[in-house]
């Protein structure tokens, strides 16, 4: 793989964790104006944004807790959502991290290759140098 294949596919992967992070951060504020919108306990923003965190992420304190029937269906679509774009972002960080690795084993491999092909040049140099040498 060439060096700008590389560098291609390492801008590719970062950008996927930009936007994974992205889109849990839009899933994350919605849950919260949501909650905030829809259940008459949540009073604040932030309170909202808390249970929108807490609810995608299944942690689930117990401070906080959908009360409303509506609210509480909006709960089950934030932790579908939730868990899935916070899956993406963890997907998404162990992709670099694995990138990293097999780009270190690309390039010993590469390596391998390349000291194989000398070594195969030189003995079919010496090879060419017997055969062309004139009986003594």
């Amino acid at each position: 793989m060439s060096q700008h294949q590389l560098k291609r596919r390492q801008r590719l992967v970062r950008r996927g964790l930009v936007y994974s992070l992205a889109l849990a951060l839009a899933i994350l504020g919605l849950g919260g104006v949501g909650f905030w919108a829809l259940d008459p306990r949540v009073v604040t923003l932030s309170d909202g944004l808390w249970l929108a965190f807490t609810t995608a992420a299944t942690v689930g304190y117990g401070d906080l807790v959908p009360t409303t029937h509506l609210s509480r269906a909006f709960a089950v679509l934030v932790v579908l959502l939730g868990l899935a774009v916070l899956s993406l972002v963890t997907a998404s960080l162990a992709a670099i991290f694995v990138e990293q690795e097999v780009d270190a084993e690309e390039r010993d491999i590469e390596r391998d290759l390349v000291r194989e092909i000398r070594a195969l040049r030189a003995e079919v140099r010496e090879m060419r140098d017997a055969v062309s040498k004139p009986p003594a």
